[in-house]
């Protein structure tokens, strides 16, 4: 899978409200078992059991079996790709000040 492809399942996954809040949770938390995740979601286990399954296919979480328990975290790989996007994007307005644009609509 390009790195393209990767980046835009995850964008993707994160397209949920349930996802989003599943992520940041792990975020601020670190590994927590699922059974945690479940009390300040409000969704059922079966609920959480497929969010955890999309956020995990694409790379952006990772789980741990412990016995018959989950753990999930954020992989720290997927993350860093994530803040390097944004990084990129954000830097890339700093070089060409309005006034130094040639563009035709502006003429």
């Amino acid at each position: 899978m390009r790195v393209d492809d990767r980046m835009l399942e995850v964008f993707k996954a994160l397209g949920d409200e349930n996802r989003l809040a599943i992520v940041r949770s792990l975020g601020e938390r670190g590994e927590v078992c699922a059974c945690e995740l479940l009390d300040g979601l409000g969704i059922k286990q079966s609920t959480l059991s497929h969010h955890m399954k999309v956020l995990c296919a694409c790379g952006l979480v990772r789980c741990r079996k412990e016995g018959r328990w989950c753990y999930y975290s954020i992989d720290p790989d997927s993350a860093q790709a994530i803040s390097s996007l944004f990084h990129s994007v954000a830097g890339s307005g700093q070089h060409a000040r309005p006034s130094e644009m040639n563009c035709e609509c502006q003429q």
